[in-house]
Protein backbone atom coordinates (compact mmCIF):
# COMPACT_ATOMS: atom_id res chain seq x y z
CA UNK A 1 0.00 0.00 0.00
CA UNK A 2 1.60 2.95 -1.17
CA UNK A 3 0.68 6.57 0.32
CA UNK A 4 -0.98 9.01 -2.06
CA UNK A 5 -0.05 12.96 -2.33
CA UNK A 6 -2.62 15.04 -0.81
CA UNK A 7 -3.24 18.29 -2.98
CA UNK A 8 -0.11 20.67 -2.13
CA UNK A 9 -0.28 22.31 0.92
CA UNK A 10 1.36 25.30 -0.45
CA UNK A 11 -1.32 25.78 -2.93
CA UNK A 12 -4.35 25.98 -0.59
CA UNK A 13 -3.49 29.55 1.13
CA UNK A 14 -3.59 31.19 -2.20
CA UNK A 15 -7.53 30.91 -2.45
CA UNK A 16 -8.29 30.96 0.90
CA UNK A 17 -6.52 34.46 0.43
CA UNK A 18 -8.74 35.14 -2.17
CA UNK A 19 -12.00 33.71 -0.69
CA UNK A 20 -11.50 35.71 2.16
CA UNK A 21 -10.82 38.97 0.30
CA UNK A 22 -14.05 38.57 -1.67
CA UNK A 23 -16.30 41.73 -1.66
CA UNK A 24 -18.57 39.48 0.55
CA UNK A 25 -19.35 39.58 4.37
CA UNK A 26 -17.12 37.09 6.10
CA UNK A 27 -18.17 33.58 5.32
CA UNK A 28 -21.03 34.94 3.76
CA UNK A 29 -20.78 32.19 0.90
CA UNK A 30 -20.75 29.21 3.39
CA UNK A 31 -19.82 25.67 1.65
CA UNK A 32 -19.51 27.32 -1.40
CA UNK A 33 -16.70 29.23 -0.54
CA UNK A 34 -15.16 25.95 0.95
CA UNK A 35 -15.84 23.87 -2.16
CA UNK A 36 -14.26 26.61 -4.09
CA UNK A 37 -11.02 26.53 -2.44
CA UNK A 38 -10.73 22.84 -2.17
CA UNK A 39 -11.30 22.57 -6.29
CA UNK A 40 -8.87 25.15 -6.39
CA UNK A 41 -6.40 23.05 -4.01
CA UNK A 42 -6.44 19.81 -6.29
CA UNK A 43 -6.26 21.95 -9.84
CA UNK A 44 -2.96 23.79 -7.98
CA UNK A 45 -4.18 27.06 -9.49
CA UNK A 46 -5.79 30.30 -8.19
CA UNK A 47 -8.31 31.03 -8.86
CA UNK A 48 -9.74 27.39 -10.28
CA UNK A 49 -10.12 26.85 -13.86
CA UNK A 50 -14.13 26.29 -14.58
CA UNK A 51 -15.13 22.73 -14.59
CA UNK A 52 -15.91 22.14 -18.49
CA UNK A 53 -14.76 18.84 -18.74
CA UNK A 54 -17.04 16.44 -16.12
CA UNK A 55 -17.05 12.02 -16.77
CA UNK A 56 -19.08 9.57 -14.87
CA UNK A 57 -17.96 5.97 -15.47
CA UNK A 58 -21.13 3.62 -14.46
CA UNK A 59 -19.61 0.20 -13.35
CA UNK A 60 -21.93 -2.60 -13.81
CA UNK A 61 -22.27 -6.22 -12.28
CA UNK A 62 -24.47 -8.47 -10.81
CA UNK A 63 -23.92 -10.53 -6.89
CA UNK A 64 -24.40 -13.78 -6.52
CA UNK A 65 -26.22 -12.34 -3.14
CA UNK A 66 -29.01 -10.92 -5.38
CA UNK A 67 -30.20 -14.58 -5.91
CA UNK A 68 -30.90 -14.95 -2.12
CA UNK A 69 -33.62 -12.49 -1.24
CA UNK A 70 -31.69 -9.18 0.00
CA UNK A 71 -33.31 -6.97 -3.44
CA UNK A 72 -36.78 -5.65 -3.57
CA UNK A 73 -35.87 -6.04 -7.46
CA UNK A 74 -34.72 -9.23 -9.98
CA UNK A 75 -31.05 -9.24 -11.05
CA UNK A 76 -32.90 -9.26 -14.70
CA UNK A 77 -32.92 -4.79 -14.02
CA UNK A 78 -28.96 -4.90 -14.40
CA UNK A 79 -29.01 -6.18 -18.04
CA UNK A 80 -31.77 -3.82 -18.66
CA UNK A 81 -30.51 -1.15 -17.10
CA UNK A 82 -27.12 -1.24 -19.10
CA UNK A 83 -29.45 -1.00 -22.12
CA UNK A 84 -31.33 1.76 -20.99
CA UNK A 85 -27.66 3.61 -20.08
CA UNK A 86 -26.70 2.84 -23.83
CA UNK A 87 -29.98 4.70 -25.10
CA UNK A 88 -29.57 7.68 -22.65
CA UNK A 89 -32.77 7.40 -21.28
CA UNK A 90 -31.84 6.40 -17.11
CA UNK A 91 -32.51 8.63 -14.35
CA UNK A 92 -28.72 9.89 -14.53
CA UNK A 93 -28.99 10.04 -18.50
CA UNK A 94 -31.36 12.80 -17.65
CA UNK A 95 -29.34 14.86 -15.20
CA UNK A 96 -25.99 13.95 -17.02
CA UNK A 97 -27.65 15.66 -20.05
CA UNK A 98 -28.71 18.63 -17.95
CA UNK A 99 -25.87 19.34 -16.57
CA UNK A 100 -22.82 19.21 -19.13
CA UNK A 101 -21.51 15.32 -18.10
CA UNK A 102 -20.30 13.02 -20.35
CA UNK A 103 -21.81 9.23 -19.33
CA UNK A 104 -19.49 6.26 -20.06
CA UNK A 105 -20.85 2.71 -19.37
CA UNK A 106 -19.00 -0.48 -18.52
CA UNK A 107 -20.28 -3.95 -17.90
CA UNK A 108 -17.28 -4.94 -15.37
CA UNK A 109 -19.55 -8.56 -14.66
CA UNK A 110 -23.06 -8.46 -15.89
CA UNK A 111 -24.77 -11.76 -15.56
CA UNK A 112 -25.86 -11.72 -19.10
CA UNK A 113 -24.96 -11.72 -23.10
CA UNK A 114 -26.28 -7.82 -23.12
CA UNK A 115 -26.93 -8.31 -27.15
CA UNK A 116 -26.82 -5.41 -29.09
CA UNK A 117 -24.68 -3.26 -26.29
CA UNK A 118 -21.96 -1.72 -28.28
CA UNK A 119 -18.38 -3.51 -27.87
CA UNK A 120 -16.77 -1.21 -26.16
CA UNK A 121 -19.48 -1.10 -23.12
CA UNK A 122 -18.15 -4.98 -22.65
CA UNK A 123 -14.38 -4.66 -23.57
CA UNK A 124 -13.42 -5.03 -19.99
CA UNK A 125 -15.86 -7.98 -18.66
CA UNK A 126 -14.11 -9.62 -16.43
CA UNK A 127 -17.10 -12.22 -15.69
CA UNK A 128 -20.55 -12.54 -15.45
CA UNK A 129 -21.51 -11.92 -11.84
CA UNK A 130 -19.58 -11.66 -8.49
CA UNK A 131 -19.74 -14.88 -6.20
CA UNK A 132 -22.55 -14.98 -3.51
CA UNK A 133 -19.99 -13.73 -0.55
CA UNK A 134 -21.82 -15.04 2.23
CA UNK A 135 -21.09 -18.57 0.88
CA UNK A 136 -18.18 -17.77 -1.13
CA UNK A 137 -15.56 -15.12 -2.61
CA UNK A 138 -16.74 -12.74 -4.67
CA UNK A 139 -13.72 -13.03 -6.74
CA UNK A 140 -10.47 -14.93 -7.02
CA UNK A 141 -7.31 -13.71 -6.43
CA UNK A 142 -6.86 -12.96 -10.02
CA UNK A 143 -9.88 -11.51 -11.01
CA UNK A 144 -9.66 -9.09 -7.96
CA UNK A 145 -6.13 -8.06 -9.65
CA UNK A 146 -7.53 -7.79 -13.04
CA UNK A 147 -10.93 -5.92 -11.82
CA UNK A 148 -8.79 -2.91 -10.57
CA UNK A 149 -6.45 -2.57 -13.20
CA UNK A 150 -9.53 -2.32 -15.19
CA UNK A 151 -10.75 0.41 -12.83
CA UNK A 152 -6.66 2.11 -13.61
CA UNK A 153 -7.03 1.93 -17.10
CA UNK A 154 -10.32 3.39 -17.13
CA UNK A 155 -9.28 6.29 -14.87
CA UNK A 156 -6.44 7.09 -17.26
CA UNK A 157 -8.19 6.93 -20.51
CA UNK A 158 -10.49 9.51 -19.19
CA UNK A 159 -7.88 11.56 -17.84
CA UNK A 160 -6.37 11.66 -21.22
CA UNK A 161 -9.93 13.05 -22.25
CA UNK A 162 -9.33 15.83 -20.36
CA UNK A 163 -11.65 14.88 -17.55
CA UNK A 164 -11.24 17.69 -14.87
CA UNK A 165 -13.63 16.41 -12.60
CA UNK A 166 -14.38 12.71 -12.45
CA UNK A 167 -17.15 10.51 -10.60
CA UNK A 168 -17.95 6.83 -10.47
CA UNK A 169 -21.96 5.38 -11.25
CA UNK A 170 -22.82 2.11 -10.10
CA UNK A 171 -25.67 -0.31 -11.88
CA UNK A 172 -25.98 -3.87 -10.53
CA UNK A 173 -28.60 -5.58 -8.36
CA UNK A 174 -27.75 -6.38 -4.99
CA UNK A 175 -24.50 -4.07 -4.57
CA UNK A 176 -25.67 -2.67 -1.20
CA UNK A 177 -24.71 -5.93 0.47
CA UNK A 178 -21.21 -6.35 -0.73
CA UNK A 179 -20.84 -2.57 -0.28
CA UNK A 180 -22.35 -2.80 3.43
CA UNK A 181 -19.77 -5.50 3.48
CA UNK A 182 -16.58 -3.61 2.91
CA UNK A 183 -17.52 -0.83 4.82
CA UNK A 184 -18.00 -2.88 7.88
CA UNK A 185 -14.45 -4.26 6.71
CA UNK A 186 -13.07 -0.91 6.90
CA UNK A 187 -14.43 0.16 9.77
CA UNK A 188 -14.53 -2.71 12.57
CA UNK A 189 -18.41 -2.96 12.65
CA UNK A 190 -21.28 -5.52 12.76
CA UNK A 191 -23.22 -5.73 9.76
CA UNK A 192 -26.38 -4.61 11.94
CA UNK A 193 -24.72 -1.08 11.71
CA UNK A 194 -24.50 -0.31 8.11
CA UNK A 195 -26.43 -2.60 6.37
CA UNK A 196 -29.42 -0.59 5.25
CA UNK A 197 -32.46 -1.21 2.89
CA UNK A 198 -31.36 -0.91 -0.66
CA UNK A 199 -34.06 -0.50 -2.60
CA UNK A 200 -36.25 -0.56 -0.05
CA UNK A 201 -36.60 -3.89 1.20
CA UNK A 202 -39.10 -4.60 3.76
CA UNK A 203 -38.43 -5.17 7.62
CA UNK A 204 -38.44 -8.91 6.77
CA UNK A 205 -35.63 -8.38 4.48
CA UNK A 206 -33.59 -6.29 5.77
CA UNK A 207 -33.02 -8.22 8.68
CA UNK A 208 -32.02 -11.05 6.43
CA UNK A 209 -29.99 -9.05 4.41
CA UNK A 210 -27.75 -7.96 7.68
CA UNK A 211 -27.52 -11.46 8.37
CA UNK A 212 -26.58 -12.20 4.83
CA UNK A 213 -23.80 -9.38 5.36
CA UNK A 214 -22.36 -10.75 8.69
CA UNK A 215 -21.78 -14.25 7.26
CA UNK A 216 -20.28 -12.64 4.71
CA UNK A 217 -17.83 -10.72 7.54
CA UNK A 218 -17.70 -13.86 9.49
CA UNK A 219 -16.65 -16.09 6.44
CA UNK A 220 -13.86 -13.88 5.48
CA UNK A 221 -12.41 -13.55 9.60
CA UNK A 222 -9.01 -11.78 9.37
CA UNK A 223 -8.81 -11.74 5.74
CA UNK A 224 -10.85 -8.54 6.27
CA UNK A 225 -7.91 -6.51 7.51
CA UNK A 226 -6.08 -6.35 4.17
CA UNK A 227 -8.16 -4.00 1.22
CA UNK A 228 -7.69 -6.00 -1.78
CA UNK A 229 -8.43 -9.17 -0.16
CA UNK A 230 -11.78 -7.57 1.33
CA UNK A 231 -12.47 -7.37 -2.30
CA UNK A 232 -11.27 -10.57 -3.16
CA UNK A 233 -13.64 -11.98 0.19
CA UNK A 234 -16.65 -9.78 0.05
CA UNK A 235 -16.75 -7.24 -2.47
CA UNK A 236 -17.31 -7.61 -6.30
CA UNK A 237 -15.88 -7.29 -9.78
CA UNK A 238 -17.60 -3.89 -10.64
CA UNK A 239 -16.65 -2.40 -7.06
CA UNK A 240 -12.69 -3.95 -7.31
CA UNK A 241 -13.01 -1.97 -10.54
CA UNK A 242 -14.68 1.55 -9.08
CA UNK A 243 -11.88 1.39 -6.14
CA UNK A 244 -8.71 0.93 -8.78
CA UNK A 245 -10.39 3.84 -10.52
CA UNK A 246 -10.56 5.99 -7.73
CA UNK A 247 -7.08 5.25 -6.62
CA UNK A 248 -5.86 5.92 -9.70
CA UNK A 249 -7.93 9.13 -10.15
CA UNK A 250 -6.42 10.15 -6.65
CA UNK A 251 -2.35 9.11 -7.57
CA UNK A 252 -2.95 11.16 -10.69
CA UNK A 253 -4.49 14.46 -8.79
CA UNK A 254 -7.49 14.96 -10.58
CA UNK A 255 -10.55 15.51 -7.97
CA UNK A 256 -13.69 13.09 -7.79
CA UNK A 257 -16.85 14.16 -6.88
CA UNK A 258 -18.47 10.79 -5.15
CA UNK A 259 -21.67 9.18 -5.01
CA UNK A 260 -24.01 6.63 -2.71
CA UNK A 261 -23.40 4.12 -1.24
CA UNK A 262 -20.86 2.21 -3.86
CA UNK A 263 -18.59 4.87 -4.53
CA UNK A 264 -18.57 5.97 -1.07
CA UNK A 265 -17.62 1.95 -0.22
CA UNK A 266 -15.16 2.40 -2.83
CA UNK A 267 -13.74 5.24 -1.78
CA UNK A 268 -12.97 3.98 1.67
CA UNK A 269 -11.52 0.89 0.27
CA UNK A 270 -9.36 3.31 -2.29
CA UNK A 271 -8.12 5.18 0.60
CA UNK A 272 -7.00 1.89 2.81
CA UNK A 273 -5.03 0.84 -0.49
CA UNK A 274 -3.78 4.25 -1.57
CA UNK A 275 -4.21 6.70 2.63
CA UNK A 276 -4.57 9.86 1.43
CA UNK A 277 -6.36 9.24 -1.44
CA UNK A 278 -9.57 10.78 0.23
CA UNK A 279 -7.86 13.79 0.29
CA UNK A 280 -9.11 14.20 -3.32
CA UNK A 281 -12.69 13.06 -2.98
CA UNK A 282 -15.35 15.17 -2.29
CA UNK A 283 -19.37 13.73 -1.36
CA UNK A 284 -21.91 14.85 -4.06
CA UNK A 285 -24.65 13.64 -1.52
CA UNK A 286 -25.80 11.84 1.45
CA UNK A 287 -27.56 8.57 0.62
CA UNK A 288 -30.07 6.69 3.06
CA UNK A 289 -27.87 3.98 3.38
CA UNK A 290 -26.26 4.05 7.02
CA UNK A 291 -22.97 2.46 5.82
CA UNK A 292 -22.37 5.70 3.49
CA UNK A 293 -22.57 8.05 6.11
CA UNK A 294 -19.90 6.37 8.95
CA UNK A 295 -17.89 6.27 5.80
CA UNK A 296 -18.19 9.67 4.90
CA UNK A 297 -17.57 10.14 8.56
CA UNK A 298 -14.42 8.11 8.72
CA UNK A 299 -12.88 10.07 5.63
CA UNK A 300 -13.62 13.64 7.09
CA UNK A 301 -16.24 14.62 4.11
CA UNK A 302 -19.63 16.28 4.16
CA UNK A 303 -21.97 15.66 1.79
CA UNK A 304 -22.81 18.95 -0.65
CA UNK A 305 -26.26 17.50 -1.38
CA UNK A 306 -28.77 15.86 1.14
CA UNK A 307 -32.08 15.02 -0.82
CA UNK A 308 -33.05 11.84 0.21
CA UNK A 309 -31.82 10.12 -3.12
CA UNK A 310 -30.78 6.19 -3.48
CA UNK A 311 -30.97 6.01 -6.83
CA UNK A 312 -27.42 5.25 -7.28
CA UNK A 313 -26.21 5.12 -11.14
CA UNK A 314 -23.93 8.34 -9.95
CA UNK A 315 -27.09 10.26 -9.86
CA UNK A 316 -26.31 12.34 -6.71
CA UNK A 317 -23.06 13.16 -7.47
CA UNK A 318 -24.14 14.39 -11.05
CA UNK A 319 -26.76 16.33 -9.39
CA UNK A 320 -24.10 18.28 -7.53
CA UNK A 321 -22.30 19.17 -9.97
CA UNK A 322 -23.77 22.19 -10.27
CA UNK A 323 -22.61 23.34 -6.95
CA UNK A 324 -19.66 22.84 -7.65
CA UNK A 325 -19.34 24.98 -10.81
CA UNK A 326 -21.09 27.46 -8.37
CA UNK A 327 -18.19 27.27 -6.45
CA UNK A 328 -15.52 27.84 -9.13
CA UNK A 329 -17.65 30.67 -10.40
CA UNK A 330 -17.79 32.85 -7.04
CA UNK A 331 -13.87 32.03 -6.55
CA UNK A 332 -12.87 33.37 -10.23
CA UNK A 333 -15.71 36.11 -10.71
CA UNK A 334 -16.93 37.94 -7.72
CA UNK A 335 -14.34 41.25 -7.25
CA UNK A 336 -12.42 41.75 -4.65
CA UNK A 337 -13.14 44.02 -1.69
CA UNK A 338 -9.57 46.17 -2.21
CA UNK A 339 -10.13 46.27 -5.92
CA UNK A 340 -13.48 48.30 -5.01
CA UNK A 341 -12.06 50.81 -1.92
CA UNK A 342 -10.76 53.89 -2.66
CA UNK A 343 -6.93 53.31 -1.78
CA UNK A 344 -6.17 55.10 1.68
CA UNK A 345 -4.19 57.78 2.18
Amino acid sequence: MNAVAVPDPAVRPPPAERLAGLATPAGALGRLGELGVWVAATQGQCPPAPLDNVRLVIFAGDHGVAQHGVSAYPPAITPAMVHTFVLGKAGVSALAAAHGVHVRVLDIAVDDDLEGVPAEVQAHKVRRGSGAIHVEDALSAEETAAAIEVGRQVARDEIAAGAQLLMSGDMGIGNTTPASAMVAAALGLPAQEVTGRGTGVDDAALLFKQQVVQQALDRAGDRLADPVQTLQAVGSADLAATVGYLVEAAESGVPVLLDGLMSVACALTADRMAPGAAAWFAAGHRSTEPAQSLALEKMGLEPVLDLGMRLGEGSGAVAAVPVLRSAVAVLRDVALLADLLPPSE
